[in-house]
């Protein structure tokens, strides 16, 4: 019996050295080997909010589809430029203002070599808060990331303004500006969600190839253009920047942010008298939408509402 407490004893001590002296080469492993071991109690937090910053960049990141006919959304666009406004701060509406944009990368320095993409090097979008004003302009590259042009602004409110444009070597990227137009600014009318309508010399009539557009799901966008005078088909389309035609849909928004902009491009096997854009919508809600389309050197502006479910 003295025997077998004896072995007992001795089994008990050799488990607990042997328990020991792994707890103490854990410990060494852990000093070594961890970077948050020589960290203060407030880096750990700071480490975690700099990788979700990150990770909210790389979703933004993304491409969303390959279709070369898809709209794309700016939230899908790698975002590694910025374009800062300059304009006079004493605005007068319906009175020519100069704008200057310069494009820098995110550490401020200028980006200096831009690649032309439908037949421009940039693309500016103004709009009016409400969206019931619309321009598309092309500033002049000046130099050293520096743009220039000539805008309007045909009443007092908010403006954003989104500029479209492709750094050399990179995907294109679009920058949001805004700016204040001093005075009292009219309520926006109601929506109209008419489908027919007439600008000008132009019957418009918007169809889609869906009878409910979804959130998220590709639609096909068709725009039948007749002659008012005898309801046929135009035939005097040209191509408009390269394309048959262009589309800029903005989502109804407060602020309006890069991933309320989609910019689709038309198809190419159009029916005459008609063209179509391919797209989605990323999220439900009303979308203010403006074809462009070329007749025989002057632009006609078609605009609609819609609303995604």
């Amino acid at each position: 019996m003295k025997k077998k407490l004896m072995i007992y004893s001795l089994a008990g001590l050799v488990a607990v050295s042997a328990i020991a002296a792994i707890s103490v080469t854990n410990s060494k492993a852990q000093n070594q080997g961890s970077p948050m071991s020589n960290m203060h109690p407030g880096d750990a937090s700071m480490e975690g909010m700099q990788h979700g910053e990150s990770s909210m960049q790389g979703m933004q990141h993304g491409k969303s589809s390959e279709n070369p006919h898809n709209g794309h959304s700016t939230e899908t666009q790698a975002i590694s430029a910025q374009a800062k406004l300059t304009a006079s701060k004493d605005i007068t509406p319906k009175t020519p203002v100069k704008l200057l944009i310069d494009v820098q990368d995110s550490a401020g320095k200028s980006i200096t070599n831009f690649e032309t993409f439908q037949e421009k090097l940039m693309h500016l979008i103004i709009v009016s808060d409400n969206l019931q004003f619309f321009s598309h302009i092309h500033p002049t590259y000046k130099g050293n990331g520096r743009f220039e042009v000539d805008a309007n602004f045909p009443a007092s409110g908010s403006y954003t303004l989104l500029s479209d444009y492709k750094p050399a070597g990179q995907k294109e990227q679009v920058s949001v500006m805004k700016k204040q137009v001093p005075g009292n600014s009219l309520p926006a009318p109601a929506i109209d969600f008419n489908r027919a309508q007439t600008f000008e010399d132009t019957k418009v009539n918007l169809s889609f190839s869906q009878p409910k557009i979804k959130a998220g799901e590709e639609v096909t966008l068709m725009f039948d253009l007749q002659q008012k005078s005898n309801n046929k088909p135009i035939t005097d389309l040209q191509p408009y920047l390269g394309e048959r035609g262009h589309l800029v849909i903005l989502k109804q928004s407060s602020p309006l942010t890069r991933a309320d902009y989609i910019h689709a491009h038309a198809m190419k096997d159009s029916p005459d008298g008609q063209v179509q854009f391919m797209t989605s919508f990323p999220q439900p809600g009303k979308y203010k939408l403006w074809g462009q389309f070329n007749r025989n050197g002057k632009i006609v502006i078609a605009d609609f509402w819609v609303n995604v479910l």
